[in-house]
């Protein structure tokens, strides 16, 4: 893959690095002001509840998603950023540019996923 579009990546992957990292901490801040709010009666726990269940989903998906970011960052300095993991071809330019942090390319994932 040439220079300068792993160098574009490189600005995209550290850029969502960033973004996901102040979403976390955004995330952590707000269940902590929540579980000190428990509300006076049912339906406020309830909805305290809701929120915090929803921090925790977004939490951990943002996680996920740092986990694939550093991930493709890593490939990056290794040389082998661009190249699927299972079968070692290179991944396509667009599927590249709509996820970055993609692992393979859309025949392997499509067999991983079990649609292929």
């Amino acid at each position: 893959m040439k220079r300068k579009f792993i160098t574009r990546f490189r600005k995209s992957l550290e850029a969502r690095h960033r973004e996901l990292h102040f979403s976390i901490a955004q995330t952590q801040k707000e269940m902590l002001t929540a579980q000190h709010d428990y509300g006076k009666d049912d339906g406020d726990r309830a909805n305290t509840s809701l929120a915090k269940e929803l921090h925790l989903d977004q939490k951990s998906r943002d996680r996920a998603l740092l986990s694939a970011v550093d991930a493709a960052l890593k490939r990056i300095s290794e040389g082998t950023f661009g190249e699927c993991l299972k079968c070692g071809q290179e991944i396509n330019a667009k599927r590249l540019e709509a996820l970055p942090w993609v692992r393979c390319c859309i025949t392997c994932q499509e067999l991983i996923d079990g649609t292929g």
